[in-house]
């Protein structure tokens, strides 16, 4: 099976969106990722692309955050159907991931927002997969009792 980066288009972008809570910044992250990615034919035939896509994602993430400024709130914030409901969710769930270190927020985003495969986690993290299969699970076993949600 032959990897096409285009299939991943909108998990990276998906993936910048989370770590940079920008859409404009992570579409242009997004885009930098797979210029970066595609000056060097060499990456799409190796076993490790998807982990190469996001590695180079990443670390233009992180080097955005060093050269952020500060931005303002907006002032208004729009309303939606069950807003009150959804933004106490969202606020639960942000409390909760806000609790996670920096690295287990990233690995929830990977494994269960973009759907990445956990043998490719797990070579993104140099660990065995595992591993790295026993550190999801504790991670969402930590979330549900963070949401008083042990039961689930």
């Amino acid at each position: 099976m032959v990897f096409d980066p285009a299939e991943q288009y909108d998990k990276i972008y998906k993936y910048c969106y989370i770590r940079l809570n920008n859409r404009e910044n992570a579409e242009d992250i997004t885009q930098e990722t797979f210029l970066r990615f595609l000056e060097h034919p060499e990456y799409a035939s190796s076993d490790k692309a998807l982990c190469l896509l996001y590695t180079i994602a990443g670390n233009l993430c992180t080097d955005h955050f060093r050269q952020k400024k500060t931005e303002e709130l907006p002032e208004e914030i729009p309303v939606q159907e069950n807003f009150e409901q959804q933004l106490t969710d969202n606020i639960s769930l942000r409390q909760a991931l806000s609790r996670l270190s920096q690295q287990d927020r990233e690995l929830v985003l990977l494994r269960y927002i973009n759907d990445v495969p956990v043998n490719v986690i797990s070579r993104l993290f140099g660990v065995s997969r595992f591993a790295m299969s026993r550190r999801l699970k504790k991670i969402l076993d930590t979330l549900r009792n963070y949401l008083g949600k042990e039961g689930t």
